[in-house]
């Protein structure tokens, strides 16, 4: 090593540094190293941006003379202006060294330490290595060493500054305001350091304000709000300006709380954190910590700017953000909150999804799991509520269960789980009934009400749980002390809640409804008085759209119902019907809650034969149209369909209601709308659209792709996968919206003010344009049938003889009847059928024929067309027969005798099918046959093969011809010839599904043929099909009136004109009745003739074929076969 006293030049290299604290604790906008190497010069490295580990990079070199000075003085400083700065900026580390001691490291690098500042030493990496001349000036000392006033003054208010923090000694924070006052005084506006001097003092005001020094925080908010407008974005200081104004805003919101300004720092971060990269001091100290604030202290609102706000929030944090779950879960409260007040759907399917996902990011172990499930399975339950869905409350149980698991007995938020698991048991207790529910759930509250004592702020709410669930008991065990108990709890939840309290309402009508029902048990009237009271103060408590009012509609009715039925003031009739109404047109509140109420108000007005009782039940259908629309899939549809207790029998119920009132033409049209819903849903989107066309082919053009997107979107059942099942159902809704715009829109059209709305008189009237339809309606009120004529007014055909009760025992003993039958010899002579066909003969039939023939005039051998409801669906009223003999010895005829019967599910399946007709292409005859199909899926069928054969022996010459049969007859085999041509032999097993009949199949060789397969095909050109299976005509016991089965299936998809089962078929003595339809059906068309196959005389051919096999075909299989259709 050279001596120390020969000159030298040095280059030292400024490597990096670490641990570089600034002592007043501000985050500067980057770190530089100053080295004075004389007393006149110093070198200044770059200004580098710290770290979030608080290091800096640099890489910068100096060259020095060691005979300029004894030593060197080096000093780390932080500067709070990336671009021109004003003063030195604020000293980190400043110590001098001699040349001697670094010389002692000459070429290898080293590390230099520091005063420690916060008890950490900060630090330099150098290299010094020894040159022979300054041979790069760039390098060498350039900054002279001159300080002028605002300098001086800069750098005074920075050092007393970091004293102040170090000592928290106030006369230090008023220097540094002083020295800082001083410098913005001769940096006036305009002067290019004012925004640097406003930065500085509104940082020394500030925290003062932190620590309740200095009270001004308004004068440092504006400071701060000035720098930044005169640093907009692109200025190198507009980030650190932002950060500046969001940490007062922040400090005064912790301080005063005002959402103003919390909201003002969100939007702010929004900004910020795109300007601050990753690994920066600014963005891991500043702005991370700044969004967790804002993240924990935004106020939970449901305003749309709040919502907006949180939206952004959720943008500022991707996946891997370790406050992206908090802030998936904000928003979702948010919109969640947003549900309760409003009802959109929307909300409360998008909290799900980004509940969902904030679930997925937290796994087993992570401490905020239990939370984050507690409020995925919270939105479940709301839409349940909204919905229906049981998929949606079984899933919240069994979340409710989990975090309740997690949340063992001395976990601080263990009240919440025990809370809201209870909700959901008494909303499945509800719905099932299982008294194990509801015990549990009071049990639940109980254990929180021990963890909610007087004063927690959390009692009010357990005790108006705990109420509700005795209540609920109390109404399905009618246990006084659960009564007397529930308005106890309530009065005293009440009492805590105050007047503005957002949920006082519930108590309100909750107490009433309790009151309500200690009155029915007591007849004590200041019971019902006060539950009045309290339901109207809960009603004015709501604004006019919130949708708990429906409740409180709710509420109120029931108070003014139980009054009305111990004092019987007609006025408390007509109120009670008028919140009946209002709470069943209530828009923001759920389908389900509106339709139970609609089924009340029906029930209600045919006991006390009320003047509304027809607008109830027009309310019921356009309610349940509207709620089984949303659902996605098909089977789901059913489902909504099937959950309402009692729903089934109001179309039939409706019907009866406008009969007894003398309005039969209201009768068709109601029990029309009410029944076949899932078709008429279905058909909307395969509505023919040739008349829409010509009057607006743009419009006609969006409603076909539209239709198509929806059809495909809707799906034949639901995800298994809930989060899947969620999307799905969000772009059905999407679409369906879409939709019914387009639909709107075609409304507003000339001519096309009724397009697809429920059908008119007029319009279904069209289904009788052949031959009269007999819709016979089986309610529990009345039965009997409405003729619709081919023109003219209806005829009502009243069935005195005939009950609901007596059609059901009716029902059963066929049943039995046919089992019993199927056992005997074909010779046995089948007395138990004959017996009940005459009853068919006598109670029904006979007075429709009576009308058939003397009031409409109708002809023998004339077409009608059968339209059962309710229980009429299972009695085979094509085959009443009286069974006697005339006078002269001549048998009396039967009512195929005298009339070609067919069936129809709806009028609006046989108008459809009839405006189908109008496209007539080639023929083509598929026989489709399965007779061996695989272990497990049925006997061998072994004249399947033969019935094949014969039936292709009568199809003309004129229609091409397949048959798919054996290894053929797969699924895929079947559907295809159901596709591809006109008229289709089916033989095979068939199986009704009686639990789900949209799984109602045809067994083919792999996979089963179902009703949803079937569904899915629009065949337009499809005319016939003839099916030779078991089952195929006849629909479930839970929706009879929805017709739901293999028959129509076909005729939905297509198929214009249908032969069905209504029982077991042997095959065995099928192929009588095949051979002789077919000889009838096809008996005409010769070779090159040119008549065409017309399938219009399917009923006609059916008729004369069982007419014609009497002798070979036992009884109960010529009625098995039905015909439907046109």
């Amino acid at each position: 090593m050279p001596s120390s006293s020969e000159s030298r030049y040095i280059r030292l290299e400024v490597i990096s540094g670490k641990n570089l604290q600034v002592p007043s604790g501000r985050i500067p906008a980057g770190i530089y190293v100053s080295i004075n190497g004389d007393s006149q010069k110093r070198w200044k490295s770059a200004i580098n941006v710290l770290s979030s580990d608080r290091s800096v990079a640099w890489g910068d070199t100096v060259t020095l003379s060691s005979h300029a000075s004894p030593a060197l003085s080096m000093e780390i400083r932080a500067s709070y202006e990336a671009g021109r700065m004003l003063g030195n900026g604020e000293v980190i580390g400043k110590l001098q060294m001699s040349w001697d001691e670094l010389l002692d490291h000459v070429d290898e690098p080293f590390d230099l330490s520091f005063p420690p500042v916060r008890d950490v030493h900060p630090s330099l990496t150098l290299k010094a290595a020894v040159v022979h001349a300054c041979d790069d000036e760039d390098s060498a000392l350039s900054d002279s060493l001159i300080y002028s006033e605002i300098t001086r003054e800069t750098d005074a208010g920075h050092a007393r500054l970091a004293e102040y923090v170090t000592s928290e000694t106030v006369s230090h924070l008023n220097d540094a305001v002083q020295h800082f006052q001083l410098v913005l005084e001769q940096c006036p506006v305009g002067h290019p350091d004012h925004a640097a001097a406003l930065t500085n003092l509104a940082y020394a005001r500030l925290r003062g304000y932190i620590q309740n020094h200095l009270q001004d925080i308004d004068t440092a908010t504006s400071l701060f709000r000035e720098t930044l407008a005169l640093r907009p974005q692109g200025h190198p200081d507009h980030a650190s300006c932002l950060y500046n104004l969001i940490t007062a805003l922040n400090w005064r919101y912790s301080k005063e709380s005002t959402a103003a300004y919390i909201h003002e720092s969100a939007q702010l971060c929004c900004k910020l954190l795109p300007l601050c990269p990753e690994g920066t001091c600014l963005r891991s100290i500043g702005g991370d910590s700044a969004v967790s604030y804002v993240i924990s202290s935004l106020p939970i609102d449901a305003y749309d700017g709040g919502i907006h706000l949180r939206r952004n929030m959720v943008g500022l944090c991707p996946v891997g953000q370790q406050h992206r779950p908090k802030v998936l879960h904000n928003l979702a409260w948010a919109l969640s909150i947003r549900f309760t007040q409003c009802g959109n759907i929307d909300d409360i399917d998008e909290s799900i999804h980004l509940r969902r996902e904030a679930v997925s990011l937290c796994p087993e172990g992570h401490s905020d799991r239990s939370g984050y499930l507690n409020s995925l399975a919270l939105s479940l339950v709301s839409r349940f509520n909204h919905q229906g869905k049981p998929n949606d409350l079984d899933e919240a149980i069994y979340l409710y269960e989990e975090a309740l698991r997690l949340r063992s007995v001395g976990h601080e938020y263990r009240d919440h789980s025990l809370d809201s698991l209870g909700g959901a048991l008494i909303a499945r207790f509800n719905k099932h009934g299982d008294i194990d529910d509801i015990t549990r759930a009071i049990s639940l509250y109980r254990e929180a009400l021990t963890l909610h004592p007087p004063g927690h702020p959390g009692r009010d709410t357990t005790l108006n749980n705990l109420a509700l669930a005795l209540i609920t008991r109390h109404d399905k065990l009618d246990v006084s002390e659960d009564l007397n108990e529930a308005i106890d709890r309530y009065r005293e939840s009440l009492r805590l809640r105050p007047l503005d309290h957002p949920d006082r309402h519930i108590n309100l009508y909750s107490l009433g409804s309790a009151l309500c029902s200690r009155f029915m048990h007591t007849r004590e009237n200041e019971d019902v008085e006060e539950a009045i009271d309290l339901c109207q103060e809960s009603l004015e408590a709501l604004p006019s759209l919130h949708p708990d009012r429906h409740y409180s509609y709710f509420r109120l009715r029931a108070a003014y119902m139980s009054r009305y039925q111990t004092q019987h003031d007609p006025a408390d009739l007509s109120l009670a019907v008028e919140n009946f109404r209002l709470a069943s047109q209530h828009p923001t509140q759920g389908f389900p809650e509106r339709i139970l109420e609609a089924i009340d108000w029906a029930r209600q007005t045919e006991v006390y034969q009320h003047e509304s009782a027809l607008e109830a039940y027009q309310m019921c259908f356009e309610l349940f149209n509207s709620h089984v629309m949303t659902r996605s899939s098909i089977t789901s549809r059913r489902e909504a369909a099937t959950a309402f207790y009692g729903a089934q029998s109001l179309p039939v119920d409706a019907a009866s209601c406008a009969i007894r009132s003398g309005n039969l033409r209201q009768a068709i049209e109601l029990v029309e709308q009410g029944r076949g819903q899932q078709w008429s849903l279905a058909s909307r989107l395969r509505t023919p659209l040739e008349d829409l066309e010509s009057a607006s082919p743009q419009l006609a053009q969006q409603l076909s792709e539209l239709s198509k997107r929806l059809s495909h979107a809707q799906g034949s059942a639901g995800s298994a996968d809930p989060a899947a099942a969620d999307r799905a159902a969000t772009k059905y809704r999407r679409l369906t919206r879409q939709w019914e715009a387009v639909v709107a829109e075609i409304r507003d059209l000339q001519a096309f003010s009724r397009f697809l709305l429920p059908p008119s008189y007029e319009d279904l009237q069209a289904a009788a344009r052949h031959g009269p339809v007999i819709i016979l309606i089986a309610s529990q009120y009345s039965c009997s049938a409405i003729i619709v004529p081919t023109s003219g007014d209806p005829h009502h055909v009243s069935l005195p003889s005939v009950s609901l009760t007596e059609l059901n025992n009716l029902k059963d003993r066929f049943a039995r009847a046919i089992r019993h039958a199927s056992i005997m010899g074909p010779k046995v002579p089948r007395n138990d059928l004959i017996v009940l066909l005459r009853t068919v003969w006598d109670a029904i039939m006979l007075p429709i024929v009576n009308v058939l023939e003397n009031v409409l005039k109708l002809k023998h051998r004339s077409r009608i067309w059968l339209c059962p409801t309710a229980a009429f669906t299972s009695i085979p009223l094509h085959a009443a027969h009286p069974f006697q003999t005339k006078a002269d010895g001549s048998k009396e005829p039967c009512l195929e005798d005298l009339y070609i019967c067919s069936y129809t599910p709806t009028l609006s399946a046989l108008v459809r099918s009839r405006q189908m007709m109008k496209r007539r292409v080639t023929p083509s005859f598929a026989t489709i046959g399965q007779g061996q199909p695989g272990a497990g899926k049925g006997k061998a069928l072994l004249a399947v093969d033969s019935e094949l054969e014969l039936v292709q022996k009568f199809v003309p010459a004129t229609a091409t011809r397949i048959t798919v049969s054996g290894d053929e007859a797969t699924q895929a085999g079947a559907l295809q010839a159901l596709e591809e041509n006109t008229w289709v032999h089916l033989a095979c097993h068939g199986k009704q599904d009686p639990t789900q009949p949209y799984n109602s199949h045809f067994v083919m060789r792999d996979e089963h043929l179902t009703l949803l397969d079937v569904m899915d095909k629009d065949i337009p050109h499809a005319e016939f099909a003839f099916l030779s299976a078991c089952h195929t005509a006849v629909g479930d016991e839970e929706t009879p009136d929805e017709v739901i089965h293999l028959a129509a299936g076909l005729q939905f998809s297509g198929f214009k004109s249908v032969i069905g089962t209504l029982w077991e078929v042997n095959d065995a003595v099928a192929k009588h009745v095949v051979e002789a339809f077919y000889k009838y059906m096809f008996m005409d068309l010769k070779d090159g003739a040119g008549i065409v196959m017309d399938c219009t005389r399917a009923a006609w051919a059916l008729n004369r074929a069982t007419h014609a096999v009497k002798t070979k075909v036992p009884l109960e299989q010529r009625m098995v076969f039905i015909h439907i259709g046109v």
